[in-house]
């Protein structure tokens, strides 16, 4: 047990001071939107330091660390290439106008070390199953969970990749996103975040701890579909873009499904495909 808490312990405070360090190139840049191109790289970070002071069963540790970086680094480089140049998110710049020259130290705790204490709960379920000695072999636990794993990251990467090249061509503008994955979910990538999430729940779940470990998809499923994902998204689209209701209208919001069909003049028809939306 002192090897859990030492380990859980260390692991918290390396997510403070990461971000802590952030909030400090924050200060400098006046951007609190940096903090989201270090959410995934802090993933990573706790992962690769749970493998290096732990010894718990070396195939599981690895495999788990090896998830959660490629996941982590391609979600910090997208967000990261996404948001470059493009200036401070809306939502911090509603926060600094609301909160004015008390802004730099409360997104210190409202931002910064919230989105700490929430990565380092997250990677429980990473950390848990890295930590674990048993049992020192892999198990069918830990071959369904990198399937859903891979599952979550071609929706989660392919629905970023569909959606840029979307809203790269200016023909597009104004227009609703709903090929691909889009046309059978209206959140793919949050979808798919999901799916990764419990997909490593499921390789952990093969150890003494597992069970305990179901916080973390958990929470990151209710904060992308109540809080910062899914419902945050709706409410703004649907005050901003007058047809949005249109693509709800056909569209699954989360589990992706085929297009719902509509009774248009007497006739059943497919709706038509252009809206006015776009995913961030």
């Amino acid at each position: 047990m002192s090897s859990y808490a030492s380990t859980l312990g260390l692991n918290l405070l390396a997510a403070l001071v990461l971000m802590i360090l952030v909030w400090l190139i924050s200060l400098i840049r006046r951007d609190a939107s940096i903090v989201d191109s270090f959410w995934g790289l802090g993933f990573v970070l706790l992962a690769w330091l749970t493998y290096s002071l732990t010894d718990g069963y070396g195939g599981r540790s690895l495999l788990l660390a090896l998830l959660v970086t490629v996941w982590g680094l391609r979600l910090g480089i997208y967000i990261t290439w996404r948001n470059w140049g493009q200036g401070e998110d809306r939502r911090y710049q509603a926060m600094r106008a609301r909160h004015g020259d008390k802004f730099w130290l409360v997104s210190l705790g409202t931002v910064f070390t919230l989105q700490a204490v929430l990565m380092w709960i997250i990677s429980l379920v990473v950390q848990l199953g890295q930590i674990a000695p048993q049992p020192a072999h892999f198990t069918w636990l830990d071959i369904v969970g990198v399937l859903v794993w891979y599952t979550g990251l071609i929706f989660e990467a392919g629905g970023d990749w569909q959606l840029a090249r979307f809203k790269a061509d200016p023909a597009n503008k104004g227009k609703v996103m709903d090929q691909g994955f889009w046309a059978y979910t209206r959140h793919p990538n949050y979808f798919g975040e999901t799916l990764i999430w419990w997909g490593i729940f499921l390789i952990t779940l093969s150890t003494p701890m597992g069970v305990f470990a179901a916080i973390s998809p958990l929470l990151i499923t209710y904060l992308l579909l109540k809080v910062s994902g899914v419902s945050l998204l709706e409410r703004n689209l649907t005050k901003t873009k007058p047809r949005y209701q249109d693509y709800v209208a056909r569209t699954n919001a989360f589990f992706p499904w085929f297009a719902r069909r509509r009774i248009v003049s007497g006739t059943e028809e497919i709706e038509d495909t252009e809206s006015t939306t776009e995913e961030d």
